[in-house]
């Protein structure tokens, strides 16, 4: 009967080491699993971070060339604007010295017809004086 109680409990811790066994084989099974998933988890999470991080770069690239455009378009009217003006002073300067230019040609062409006036007045007094 002993022997039979000693068989039966080395039968028990057999199976009880057979099913410790198992359990473990299991449980290192669920944590390969767990890690394995763990890991693409995190891989995705990496990938979803790197690429919200490029659609920020692209937003704040677009966002810089944007302010680019703007600021150089607002210099190309300032300039615009700066050159129209200088035009227009140079041409009321140009303007002002032709105008003065013809005043004084007017005014020696006056002084030459008076002076061309006076010789041939003086002429006809000669020859009324010599007729």
């Amino acid at each position: 009967h002993e022997r039979e109680h000693d068989r039966e409990i080395s039968e028990l811790t057999a199976k009880h080491e057979e099913e410790m066994e198992k359990l473990r084989a299991e449980q290192q099974h669920h944590l390969n699993e767990l890690q394995q998933q763990l890991a693409a988890t995190h891989k995705a999470e990496i990938e979803q971070v790197q690429l919200q991080s490029q659609k920020l770069h692209s937003l704040e690239l677009e966002a810089l060339r944007l302010s680019l455009n703007n600021m150089h378009t607002s210099q190309l009217e300032l300039t615009q604007s700066n050159l129209r003006k200088e035009k227009e002073t140079a041409l009321v300067e140009l303007r002002e010295m032709l105008n003065d230019k013809r005043a004084q040609e007017v005014a020696i062409l006056q002084s030459r017809h008076q002076l061309d006036w006076e010789k041939i007045k003086e002429q006809c007094q000669k020859e009324k004086e010599d007729l």
